[in-house]
């Protein structure tokens, strides 16, 4: 499992993440949900070692912070947001980087590796794309791109910083259902960064909610998804009422008062 205790992030001096524990178990869900803000990015990109921070990130005994780069990216593959691929690569060659950790920066990839890169850009519905240039996709399909990498990387813990946020409504859905369906299949841990509180509370086992950067509410999503809780963390009166075919709960915005 993934377990983050006490962990704390400060950007120029300013502290932006207080002290925030908790566990994603094998096999499991947690989205991270909050307003803009509120320290979900940080935590992503604390545990996985993108800026400092105080606290410990685990897993099986070991801290992250303990690890080098490379032992590190054998426990944990991200997702990051938005990120700028280098545009001169192609797909099949970005994807095979998630290989690194385990070739070294100058290895060789062998039809081991190259399974798993097939395996990671058929999961993701973008082996038609194996040999473009990244710099012409679209950004859906680099975040599509992006979540092969970390398949292909093979890893138990998987991080991912609002994967969904450059996709239509058909590919959110896909892309979640996927990730749902390796953490059960695969029995990883994922930690994922979500705006969308109704995807969130869709396809989450757990739900965080963050609040000016520390930890107001986590469980299920009918235990934090409530009016109160949400009212309050986003300044604006919502609605909580039961989605119409699937078992969740569904947020609707509420009529500000003047």
């Amino acid at each position: 499992m993934l377990k983050i205790q006490n962990l704390s992030a400060s950007y120029h001096g300013h502290q932006v993440l207080h002290d925030v524990s908790f566990e994603v178990k094998n096999g499991e869900v947690l989205a991270l949900i909050g307003p803009n803000g509120a320290g979900k990015s940080t935590i992503i990109r604390a545990a996985s070692g993108v800026i400092p921070s105080t606290g410990s990130v685990r897993t099986n005994g070991d801290d992250f912070h303990s690890l080098d780069p490379m032992q590190r990216a054998k426990y944990v593959a991200v997702v990051p947001q938005a990120i700028s691929l280098p545009p001169a690569f192609t797909v099949w060659e970005t994807v095979l980087m998630g290989r690194t950790p385990y070739l070294g920066f100058l290895g060789n990839a062998s039809s081991h590796d190259e399974d798993l890169a097939r395996q990671a850009l058929t999961r993701v519905n973008a082996l038609s794309f194996i040999d473009r240039r990244v710099g012409e996709l679209s950004g859906g399909e680099a975040q599509r791109i992006l979540l092969a990498r970390a398949l292909c990387q093979s890893t138990p813990i998987l991080l991912l910083d609002e994967p969904t946020s450059h996709l239509d409504l058909q590919y959110q859905v896909s892309l979640l259902e996927l990730i749902r369906d390796l953490a059960r299949k695969e029995n990883l841990a994922v930690l994922i960064a979500l705006h969308d509180l109704n995807l969130a509370a869709r396809y989450a086992d757990r739900v965080a909610l963050l609040v000016g950067g520390r930890l107001d509410a986590i469980g299920t999503p009918r235990d934090v998804l409530t009016p109160e809780k949400i009212s309050n963390a986003y300044c604006l009166p919502v609605q909580v009422v039961e989605h119409p075919f699937a078992d969740s709960p569904l947020v609707l915005p509420g009529i500000a008062r003047k």
